[in-house]
């Protein structure tokens, strides 16, 4: 297996190279040439393999580079680092299937595909004796889970920039109490979108990412994407006969998209994708009435999802337009002139036979944390409770429904109390993180500035 780009710029690359390469050099994004078939045989010999099993058997099949023993050790390492045995449990609550992806060390479903990519970036630096800057930008969740997966790691330093005072206390503690030498934290005076378009500006400025050995951490990244395939896989499997629908709450495409892949491998067994966002619906938009375009930012209580330009929409992209590289090229260029995409009806109808999509406002999230509550004892977060939404809009009684839980409550503890008149009890990860040291540098959204604090900090 290659990797190519969707902009069809680069010559075709291995893994281990794609991995390093992070966003492709010609601008876009990374994908393998193609998505391997799985048939009946060895999905019987997937049922009932443990989580980390299941990872190494899914992700040998995109990384053959990788020798097999090391893949299988860095595997092992990156989840024993989870609070749960079954690392990505499911749990049944009223009528949805609760995928709950946050037992990680942040509380996120980042730490599934970050606590791999950390392990996966010592073990190829240790490799090749090069060192790397990690630079990466974040709505909340994936700097945390970052963070922690490459903190106090030889060859690497990390910088990570969120949008200032627009992600949860939590979240911000998470990430600024982290004080290893090797991680440096950057707060922007804007949105995650800002910080987006930085790190993709500093990433195609070639000469500065060759200098500084710039790595990618973002979900433009392949390597996170495969790594959240499997969770999908090993909830499908679960469900021995028939198929099964997900609910997805998502800002940046990434995650979804990851279901996507997963469905084209085991299309026997995924049904329906449901893809839900909140007030800002750039994607249920582009779902439901054929259009992308740029939107204003509304801050919510799920500021993950707090986002108007979807970092992996381009890999979608590419393939509705049959994997042609030359008219996806076209289409980002068109789109970073005018912001804005339309699509043919033909093509809005092939949108809709690969997805449902619901935008889902705050006071129907607040409205939804509150009743699962009532009917369930069982506490959502807002972006949880978003996917859960759209899940019962859409819930076929025939059929089950897993919702991605990307979240513990305890992150969003306002939100929480708000809904249901007290905060979740924070987890021990957590508890205590106000009266740890913090670190963190203030800037402007400027690219500039970026530049120059990661030069003077930089391995």
């Amino acid at each position: 297996m290659k990797y190519i780009s969707t902009r069809g710029g680069i010559e075709p690359i291995g893994f281990k190279e794609a991995v390093m390469m992070g966003l492709a050099r010609d601008g876009g994004l990374l994908l393998p040439d193609t998505i391997p078939a799985v048939n009946k045989e060895t999905i019987k010999k997937w049922q009932g393999l443990k989580f980390a099993d299941l990872s190494f058997e899914v992700i040998r099949l995109f990384a053959p580079d990788i020798p097999a023993a090391d893949l299988k050790e860095i595997i092992q390492r990156s989840y024993a680092t989870f609070s749960h045995p079954e690392v990505t449990p499911l749990v049944k609550h009223g009528k949805v299937h609760i995928l709950e992806l946050f037992h990680g060390p942040t509380l996120a479903f980042k730490d599934v595909a970050l606590q791999f990519l950390g392990n996966v970036f010592e073990y190829l630096l240790k490799e090749s004796g090069q060192r790397m800057n990690i630079l990466g930008a974040t709505s909340g969740d994936t700097g945390s889970a970052a963070i922690y997966g490459v903190r106090g790691k030889e060859r690497i330093n990390i910088f990570i920039i969120h949008p200032h005072k627009r992600v949860s206390r939590i979240q911000e503690l998470q990430m600024t109490t982290v004080v290893d030498a090797n991680v440096f934290n950057i707060a922007i005076r804007g949105t995650f979108d800002d910080g987006q378009a930085i790190v993709k500006t500093i990433f195609n400025d070639l000469d500065f990412k060759d200098k500084y050995g710039l790595g990618a951490i973002n979900s433009i990244n392949w390597a996170r994407i495969v790594a959240q395939v499997v969770y999908y896989i090993y909830a499908a499997l679960q469900f021995k006969e028939g198929r099964v629908d997900f609910s997805v709450p998502t800002g940046n495409f990434g995650d979804i998209f990851a279901g996507f892949i997963a469905r084209r491998m085991l299309p026997d067994h995924i049904r329906n994708l449901v893809l839900a966002t909140n007030e800002n619906d750039l994607l249920s938009r582009f779902v439901t009435k054929g259009e992308y375009s740029l939107g204003k930012v509304v801050q919510t209580t799920s500021p993950s999802m707090d986002i108007q330009v979807a970092s992996n929409f381009e890999r979608f992209l590419y393939y509705l337009y049959n994997e042609d590289s030359g008219r996806t090229r076209e289409a980002m260029a068109s789109f970073g002139k005018s912001g804005r995409l339309e699509f043919s009806q033909k093509e809005q109808q092939r949108i809709k036979e690969n997805f449902f999509a619901l935008a889902v406002n705050q006071s129907e999230t607040t409205a939804t944390i509150a009743d699962f509550h009532k009917e369930t004892g069982y506490v959502l977060d807002p972006h949880t409770a978003v996917g859960v939404r759209a899940a019962l809009h859409y819930i076929d009684d025939q059929v089950p429904m897993v919702c991605l839980s990307t979240a513990h409550p305890a992150k969003f503890g306002d939100a929480v109390l708000q809904a249901i008149g007290r905060e979740p009890e924070l987890p021990a990860s957590v508890a205590g993180l106000e009266d740890k040291e913090s670190r963190c540098q203030i800037l402007d959204a400027d690219v500039d500035q970026v530049k120059a604090f990661v030069e003077a900090n930089g391995l």
